[in-house]
């Protein structure tokens, strides 16, 4: 299936934003507008792009190349009457669309996983749209396309609709249908992109699927564009986060990610990073005394908050793979095994009481076991059968704690029970919901 990205206009109202740029390539945290159109579609599974350009359209051509670095293949169209209805950029594309295929905005932000769901629809002729219909604080409605439904149908479409039961998105999944439907919606004296989708509503022919819960935003000023960074950014919060990680951590490492989006540092090489602090940290319990164990607490802090931001910058970038999770998961479990070390190292020198490496060997189980048990666990989390997590965030806030207040050895004997019990309760909790 090939996707149909309208990138031809102007972008007058955001232009204190772009500047001398074309609307489709104004950054947002670390990708331009149209990367992030092409990079969702493609997580979907679509590797074939037609994108109609007009304003500064080389710029968007040069920018985008043939999509060989996105592992996509973008074809392009010029359309030199970019200044009318984005119905002729659609119309554009006649003769070289076969079959159904995905039709977005190229200054359009989104949740690529309302792409997923539409696409698993079928299409044979006609079309269907994405509307939104809650009333969302950010959405301009006077200047929205609305959308009046009846039934799984869409019954009229347009700017000026007062009864209406939803919003436009502008993200399609469409048959050759519509190109015949823009040109006899262009004979009646509209040439919009709506008036073609009225023609086929009136033919019983569009239908209508709800984005639900899930974000969008038409980038059309500097409030919405605003808008659009503050919704990525809260997509980034997991269902599983613990509390230390959604309260403290995650508000901090998505500051540090904001920046690191916009450099060219890897997120793996963030998860080498986190790692490394994490290895300092144990290092430094070896010195003994209090003021190298509070260091060492601290360390082991900042390495939870950065090691939040590999997965940020991954998602935001479209860069997250297998091998990534695997190695922040892998080095992760050698992170907590060298502060660990430590801490028991600090505390039998502090006290000489063998029982520092018992409890020290209780905790590292426990923490391990937190870890693995975590897989199913999280799954319940994700059900909202349960909703408070004991992970690795809460574990190191603690260390610091312990370790600022110079109370290690207890921190330790608290690890041990709390970190085994929580792996028992994990197990009673995941027999009795699957």
């Amino acid at each position: 299936m090939k996707a149909l990205i309208i990138a031809a206009g102007e972008g007058k109202r955001i232009r204190n934003l772009s500047r001398d740029l074309p609307k489709p390539l104004i950054p947002l945290l670390g990708l331009s507008l149209i990367e992030r159109v092409i990079l969702s579609a493609r997580e979907a599974g679509v590797r074939e792009f037609v994108v109609v350009v007009g304003f500064k359209g080389k710029r968007i051509m040069e920018r985008l190349g043939d999509g060989s670095r996105y592992g996509v293949k973008i074809d392009y169209i010029e359309n030199p009457d970019w200044r009318r209805g984005n119905g002729l950029s659609v119309l554009k594309a006649k003769g070289l669309i076969s079959g159904k295929f995905l039709l977005m905005m190229a200054d359009h932000v989104f949740d690529p996983g309302v792409l997923k769901d539409l696409l698993g629809r079928s299409v044979d002729k006609g079309g269907i749209l994405v509307i939104d219909r809650k009333r969302r604080e950010h959405i301009d409605v006077e200047d929205a396309t609305k959308v009046r439904i009846e039934g799984e149908l869409i019954r009229d479409i347009g700017k000026g609709l007062k009864d209406y039961d939803g919003i436009d998105c502008g993200i399609f999944l469409l048959s050759e249908d519509v190109f015949d439907a823009i040109e006899e919606s262009i004979e009646s004296g509209d040439d919009t992109l709506s008036g073609g989708i009225k023609v086929l509503a009136k033919k019983g022919r569009m239908r209508w699927f709800d984005i639900g819960e899930r974000f969008w935003v038409d980038v059309d000023n500097e409030e919405s564009f605003k808008t659009a960074e503050r919704l990525l950014l809260k997509s980034l919060v997991k269902e599983t986060d613990g509390p230390v990680s959604r309260y403290l951590n995650r508000p901090i490492s998505l500051r540090i990610s904001r920046y690191l989006v916009n450099t060219k540092v890897t997120p793996n090489t963030i998860s080498w990073l986190s790692f490394s602090l994490s290895m300092i940290s144990g290092l430094i319990y070896f010195l003994g005394g209090w003021a190298s164990i509070a260091i060492a607490g601290l360390l082991a802090q900042v390495s939870s908050i950065i090691d939040g931001c590999d997965g940020e910058v991954a998602r935001l970038k479209f860069q997250v793979s297998r091998y990534g999770g695997w190695l922040d998961s892998v080095i992760d479990r050698y992170a907590d095994g060298m502060i660990i070390l430590g801490m028991s190292y600090a505390s039998w020198i502090i006290a000489r009481n063998y029982m520092a490496w018992v409890f020290g060997f209780l905790a590292l189980m426990g923490s391990l076991l937190n870890s693995y048990t975590a897989i199913k666990y999280d799954q319940i989390v994700k059900e909202r059968k349960v909703r408070f997590r004991f992970g690795r965030d809460v574990r190191l806030f603690v260390i610091m704690l312990g370790s600022l207040t110079g109370l290690i050895f207890f921190t330790l004997i608290f690890l041990s029970l709390i970190t085994n019990a929580e792996n028992i309760r994990r197990l009673i909790l995941v027999r009795h919901n699957t």
